[in-house]
């Protein structure tokens, strides 16, 4: 997946990708609502707080006669006083009703974020990993999305309160002194150049940072999940330096963003205090001509404050929501990722059968990031319901490739796959999947219990049924020793289980789905000679009835499967019992003296 690194010049098109961030808004409008009505009172709440201490000033201390005009003229001291922390409390309750709507919301939109992108790369095909690694999509899927939460959760509530704190305040600017206020919005015009012109070289670092932060999670997924590789070869030190190397390169590229927001917010806040002061002494020769009060020079200064904080809080706000939009385009990258493998619009229903019948038509197939060499070269067999045939021949044949098709995690170049006379292309993938289980040379075992990852294969079955499964792949024997029986957690990959109760496992995970279908990969190859004998009681139950194909290099485990289909370059070079392949004198032959004459 490309990354865009070119950041364009206009604000527009640099906040284009939160637009993709409304229709998560969307169903929250009633809340969105009341969290802009209370941010409204509150703004309006706050921007009474000066007028009250105008009022307090000139005629609550006797400076001036009351004005039954003023905001608190009509009111004695103690009223005054009242009414001002009655301001105080109610714009207190309205804040803080404000924040929990606004957090809520965030936090709301946030989850089902992350949770429709997640269900989107789930529906990717493994084509989409090839160029994508698991830890840059889970570096998007929490670090992106906390950004965005901050921004919709907090950040923009402050920007829209400090926008209407900055309009209103400057209006009041006006109507307090219009000649101070003159004076202070030129000040204030020569404050926004800097923050906008930092704000867009925040946000292209913004972007850098989080795919630093990615690379470094993709590479430390990746290292952990090869633990006892990189043991075994002694890399620790090695994959910490590569790891250090590649966090400090982000640390290196968040403390470039993080210099720049220091320096602009050194330069705001230098500007905002120097125009405070400045105008602040301007106002004081205007009191002391007479031309001003004492309490329209402090109202004027408090809104002043208010304008000036509300231009600092922007400034921030701006920063925080270049950031997120570099993170919503990072997310909106996997929102819009379009599956490698389409579905028909009119998808048939599977043919009701009790076993499944294969077919593949002159099948080609070329890896999508290997175009010019074909993995499958017009590749034609048929395997009757219930037979079991056996894929066999050197590494590179072409026999996984087959599995990918029928699986359809690729789609084929050319040619046609059917199952019980059906193109597997006017199948949904949900169907087509439902019709067939899977044992794999390296079985992946959740982090769960056995009950657990036994049940995966249907999670609707009932323990019982979890139980006679287990017992036919021959794993009951072993899962009853464990510490909690069928609750033992299994830890993450399996570690606690070996290599021969990891498959039986897996056999009896594929038992249990019931399938039509059982796809064998290489499923004892890496078992010593007394797993391996329980394993193959376990796989002979799981092949009872099915249609199934086996991949295997050890051409002991296929002998008394039904045929045996040779491969070589993507193409099939031989097909027959393993007795006539052998009296033949090709391929298979030459394997079998090489692994069964020793």
């Amino acid at each position: 997946m490309p990354r865009v690194s070119s950041i364009a010049p206009d604000a527009p098109r640099r906040l284009s990708p939160l637009k993709g961030l409304w229709p998560f808004l969307r169903p929250y409008r009633a809340r969105i609502a009341l969290a802009f009505l209370l941010l409204c009172l509150a703004s309006a709440t706050i921007l009474l707080v000066p007028l009250a201490f105008r009022d307090l000033v000139d005629f609550g201390f006797g400076a001036k006669a009351p004005d039954r005009d003023s905001l608190l003229g009509r009111l004695s001291l103690n009223g005054q006083f009242l009414a001002l922390f009655g301001l105080a409390s109610f714009w207190a309750a309205a804040v803080a009703a404000r924040y929990y709507t606004v957090s809520w919301i965030g936090e709301r939109a946030t989850a089902d974020l992350r949770s429709t992108v997640y269900a989107r790369v789930l529906r990717q095909s493994p084509q989409f990993f090839e160029t994508l690694q698991t830890g840059e999509v889970l570096s998007r899927l929490t670090g992106d999305t906390t950004l965005i939460q901050t921004v919709v959760g907090s950040s923009i509530s402050m920007g829209l309160r400090s926008l209407f704190q900055f309009v209103g305040g400057m209006v009041m600017l006006a109507v307090t002194s219009f000649q101070l206020f003159a004076l202070n919005l030129g000040l204030m015009a020569l404050l926004a150049l800097p923050i906008f012109a930092v704000g867009r070289r925040v946000r292209k670092l913004s972007r850098e940072s989080q795919d630093r932060i990615a690379d470094a999670s993709a590479l430390a997924g990746e290292i952990l999940n090869a633990m006892p590789t990189v043991q075994a070869f002694t890399q620790e030190a090695r994959e910490a330096g590569r790891f250090a190397e590649r966090t400090e390169t982000g640390f290196v590229t968040a403390l470039r963003r993080t210099r720049l927001r220091a320096a602009m917010t050194a330069l705001i806040i230098t500007a905002v205090m120097g125009t405070i002061i400045f105008v602040l002494w301007v106002g004081a020769r205007q009191v002391h001509a007479g031309t001003l009060s004492n309490g329209e020079l402090l109202s004027f200064v408090l809104y002043a404050a208010l304008v000036a904080g509300a231009v600092g809080t922007l400034s921030e706000v701006w920063g925080d929501v270049m950031r997120a939009a570099g993170a919503a385009e990072r997310l909106l990258e996997l929102l819009h990722a379009e599956p490698a493998i389409r579905e028909t619009e009119r998808p048939n229903a599977p043919v009701a059968s009790a076993q499944a019948a294969i077919a593949f038509e002159h099948v080609g197939f070329a890896y999508p990031a290997r175009p010019a060499m074909p993995a499958l070269d017009d590749i034609c067999l048929a395997v009757a319901p219930g037979e079991s045939v056996a894929l066999v021949g050197p590494s590179g044949a072409g026999k996984s490739s087959l599995f990918q098709l029928l699986l359809r995690y690729y789609e084929a170049s050319s040619g046609t796959i059917r199952i019980n006379g059906q193109d597997i292309r006017e199948l949904r993938l949900e169907d087509l999947r439902r019709e067939i289980a899977i044992v794999a040379q390296d079985p992946v075992i959740f982090s769960a219990s056995a009950l657990d990852n036994i049940r995966y294969g249907r999670p609707t079955a009932s323990d019982a049924e979890v139980v006679e499964a287990a017992r036919a792949a021959v794993a009951d024997e072993f899962i009853e020793r464990l510490p909690e029986g069928y609750q033992t957690f299994l830890g993450e990959r399996g570690t606690r289980l070996s290599g021969g109760q990891r498959q039986r496992i897996a056999i009896a995970r594929a038992i249990l789905k019931r399938a039509r279908l059982l796809l064998l990969d290489e499923a004892t190859s890496a078992l010593d000679a007394e797993s391996e004998i329980l394993v193959q009681r376990g796989l002979a139950a799981a092949m009872h009835g099915r249609t199934t194909l086996v991949i295997a290099h050890r051409l002991a485990t296929v002998q008394k499967v039904d045929r045996v289909v040779v491969m070589e370059r993507g193409r099939i070079v031989e097909t027959g019992t393993p007795g006539q392949l052998r009296q033949q004198g090709g391929l298979y032959a030459r394997l079998a003296a090489l692994q069964l004459d020793l």
